[in-house]
């Protein structure tokens, strides 16, 4: 007589086995982490859609030339928390940190020989679909793009970071979902994260000055106006991914004025403020928080070396809706003037773009005190979101601006001389 055949694994393995079964992620669910040894990888491991990770854009880490390097990862769109080691175990290493359309994150991290430090940073990513209508309902189902927003990092399935600095060396790279309030921005060419230098904006300037606690998503892009922001459906992107805590920022003016754009113009007191009071009551369906920002000014000195008000009653209109809606306001316009005044008509044009002949756009300084000052306007508010500002970030005053002698920002590999759409 036989006895009957043992199980292959105890009761108590096979109750085991099955939880982390069903614990477990499906095959093709999206992984939980990532997680990248860059000195394990070689100069063939470029990106692909099919390897989903990898060196980009023709770059690779040099250390004959310390030139910038780019390395990409595709994710959904979302919040991620990115953990970076930077340092060389042989060199010495000199770091700067973009992420997507030249995101600034972090400048002038040094490092010794043999030395590593980590750093965390939130970047958010995006892609241009909206959730599509019901049937039968208007609406669409993705961000209407301008032509020069074709192939643009911020509008992709990937997560771009650029690696910048006189000595470039980073020893790994993870990634991680975040759950954080996010800062949604929407703006025109003053806020956008301008993809090409000379050009930069505030909006891309402001993560550096944060804690890796919060996401900034600059939905601002050049030649916009609240109008279009509605009709090009990137006000309808924003809501899709807004939740209560978060922040909607708000500055139009500089397109919105132009009566010479009779499908986007919106006169100042009337039709101006009821847009952006549409614009505040969305953001509040969702419990998120309404800033609205004045629009900067144009560099346009008088003959006394004053700057003149090129947007008419559009500030002041601002101000009018801050105080009846009780939103909070930060005054950009009145502290560009004082910025630009403090560095006078002679000195204010190494604020800006093309060399100073564009007294709208600014370059990397500029952008980078202006962001200041939305820091200040911040402060000055007393937004919770204040207690997210990076440890690190001095008091500002735009009369005692920083020297643009000695600013330094290593410069993004990409450049173009197209004028912002808009312009």
């Amino acid at each position: 007589m036989t006895s009957p055949r043992s199980p292959s694994l105890p009761i108590i393995a096979l109750i085991i086995l099955s939880v982390f079964t069903a614990l477990a992620p499906a095959r093709g669910a999206e992984p939980l982490s990532w997680n990248f040894d860059l000195t394990q990888m070689t100069a063939t491991d470029t990106f692909t859609p099919q390897r989903g990770h990898g060196f980009d854009l023709k770059t690779r880490p040099d250390p004959i030339t310390n030139a910038p390097f780019y390395f990409s990862v595709a994710l959904p769109e979302g919040s991620y928390r990115v953990t970076v080691v930077f340092g060389d175990a042989q060199s010495a290493s000199d770091n700067t940190l973009k992420a997507e359309s030249r995101q600034l994150l972090l400048e002038r991290l040094t490092t010794k020989p043999g030395e590593f430090v980590t750093r965390d940073f939130i970047v958010n990513v995006r892609n241009r679909q909206v959730p599509a209508p019901e049937k039968n309902a208007p609406g669409g189902s993705a961000v209407v793009l301008n032509d020069r927003e074709a192939g643009i990092l911020r509008w992709d399935d990937k997560l771009t970071l650029e690696f910048n600095g006189s000595q470039p060396r980073v020893r790994s790279v993870s990634i991680v979902r975040a759950t954080v309030p996010v800062v949604f921005l929407a703006g025109d060419s003053t806020v956008t994260d301008q993809p090409y230098e000379p050009g930069a904006s505030w909006g891309q300037m402001l993560p550096r000055f944060f804690k890796p606690e919060i996401a900034i998503a600059n939905h601002a892009e050049s030649g916009e106006t609240l109008k279009s922001f509605i009709t090009g459906l990137r006000l309808a992107k924003i809501l899709s991914q807004m939740k209560s805590g978060d922040y909607l920022f708000i500055q139009f003016g500089h397109n919105d004025e132009k009566k010479n754009w009779p499908q986007t113009y919106v006169e100042a007191h009337t039709t101006y403020k009821a847009y952006l009071k549409a614009f505040v009551a969305e953001a509040r369906l969702r419990g998120a928080t309404a800033v609205l920002v004045t629009p900067v000014q144009r560099r346009n000195f008088d003959d006394a070396g004053r700057i003149k008000n090129t947007h008419g009653d559009y500030p002041a209109a601002v101000r009018e809706v801050a105080r009846e809606e009780n939103v909070a306001l930060i005054d950009l316009e009145a502290m560009s003037i004082t910025f630009y005044e403090a560095l006078g008509p002679t000195r204010s044009p190494l604020a800006f773009s093309n060399g100073g002949k564009d007294a709208t756009h600014h370059n990397n300084y500029g952008a980078y005190e202006l962001a200041r000052c939305v820091l200040k306007g911040i402060q000055d508010a007393r937004l919770p979101l204040a207690t997210f500002i990076a440890n690190d970030v001095t008091p500002f005053d735009p009369a005692h601006p920083d020297s643009p002698d000695t600013f330094a920002l290593p410069p993004s590999p990409t450049s173009s001389n197209l004028a912002p759409r808009g312009n």
